[in-house]
């Protein structure tokens, strides 16, 4: 049953579908998929081309917005729009630690979770298709990790797409996850010195933090542990676009006077909690890494192993010294899974994921190299998240992939600037055609 509503200039319909959890296995065991069908309003009862909208993530559901906002509203101007919630996430058949338990022990749930990479993704894609679109084959925009499960879609099932737009998601094609982040430390580490020349008094703020995280043991109202290398990975929002300047204001409100001395605000402390609790996605910090797992290598909690290679990001000797502490960026560490009660639980099935060695490849260079898909991309100069360089590599491996190189925005172009990104993109569609 599908349930059609109204908000200002749209008109929603919620829709769900079945799928099976191994697409490998059509008669096994299946899961449920929502999808949020919108249309503008005056184009209710057109015959339009479809849109495909995968989030970034992994482990997000679609934007829930109000209206026609940003690219939406852009979109609405020739395509009917299915945001989906990928699996595992929004009202999606969920996984986390309330229900991984109904899987079984760790190793059950470690199984289970292999069926929620790109690969899988795309597979779902093409099994809704048919009931969304008739058949007709259909546009996908990709944003972030959803431009990597449109590159899947291009490698495994093309025949699907009429047309590929990828915002600030073109990924490697054979990078391990080590590669990954021996390229993304640098670029973090870019970033931080930016967000200091910007503002120049959070460096003494930031030392100060640091400085008491290491000498008292703090737990959010939440529950979360704080340590110094969590409060270090607030850094993860400076590869948005407006990411220094909450950066910045959550800084100067850190501290404060009590009759016990100074200490962390409340204000500062319900903002961190919010920022860095994985309860709303916490298949993001459990497949995050597999993300990049393909060549029969485990990626063995890769970023903790790799930071170790770039002592700068040591806060402890920072502050022995006189050194700025360098915040970290879009990484999974394992002390998350001890720090935040949201992942405790998932602890030893988090190691049993990252100590897999049999992930199957997402990608297909030769079929790629063969692509008769209008393909065009994003791709941000200095993204903080996906290494340009990488995105750039697989550009050129592409058939008749188009780019769209700027250094207007940051990874979050497509709400930033949603409209003027997606204009771009669909011009180079056009020009190409």
């Amino acid at each position: 049953m599908t349930l059609s509503y109204r908000q200002p200039g749209v008109v929603l319909t919620d829709r769900r579908f079945t799928v099976p959890l191994d697409h490998d296995r059509p008669e096994g065991e299946t899961i449920e998929l929502y999808a949020r069908e919108v249309v503008a309003t005056d184009k209710a009862d057109q015959d339009l081309p479809w849109l495909l909208y995968l989030q970034g993530g992994p482990g997000f559901g679609a934007d829930r917005s109000v209206g026609r906002p940003g690219w939406l509203g852009r979109a609405l101007k020739e395509y009917r729009v299915l945001l989906l919630d990928q699996r595992g996430t929004g009202h999606s058949t969920p996984a986390g630690r309330q229900t991984l338990p109904l899987r079984g022990g760790p190793a059950d749930q470690a199984d289970y979770l292999t069926h929620f990479r790109a690969d899988s993704i795309v597979r779902d894609c093409e099994a809704i298709r048919a009931e969304v679109t008739g058949g007709a084959p259909w546009t996908v925009l990709g944003q972030s990790f959803g431009g990597f499960c449109a590159t899947s879609y291009l490698s495994l099932a093309p025949e699907g797409l009429a047309t590929a737009v990828i915002t600030g998601g073109l990924p490697s094609l054979d990078a391990h996850a080590d590669d990954v982040y021996r390229a993304a430390f640098p670029r973090v580490e870019r970033k931080v010195a930016a967000h200091y020349a910007r503002y120049p008094q959070d460096v003494e703020r930031a030392r100060r933090i640091a400085d008491h995280l290491l000498t008292h043991d703090v737990v959010l109202p939440n529950g979360y542990r704080l340590t110094v290398e969590a409060f270090q990975s607030l850094g993860i929002v400076l590869g948005t676009g407006d990411g220094t300047h909450r950066l910045h204001y959550l800084l100067e409100e850190a501290f404060v006077r009590t009759p016990q001395g100074h200490t962390l605000s409340d204000a500062f402390q319900e903002q961190v909690q919010g920022m860095l609790s994985y309860a709303r996605h916490p298949l993001y910090a459990l497949i995050h890494e597999s993300i990049y797992g393909q060549d029969g290598r485990p990626t063995a909690w890769s970023a903790e192993r790799v930071r170790a290679e770039f002592p700068r990001f040591d806060a402890a000797k920072a502050l022995a010294g006189d050194e700025p502490l360098l915040f970290t960026g879009e990484s999974i560490h394992p002390w998350m899974f001890e720090c935040d009660p949201a992942l405790r639980p998932l602890r030893e099935t988090a190691d049993l994921l990252a100590a897999r060695t049999d992930w199957t490849p997402l990608y297909d260079p030769a079929r790629l190299a063969a692509n008769e898909v209008p393909v065009v991309a994003a791709v941000y100069h200095d993204d903080m998240y996906v290494d340009t360089a990488h995105s750039l590599r697989t550009a050129r491996t592409v058939r008749g992939l188009r780019t769209w190189i700027t250094d207007e925005f940051e990874h979050d172009g497509i709400r930033t600037g949603g409209p003027r990104v997606l204009d771009r993109l669909l011009a180079l569609v056009r020009d190409e055609a």
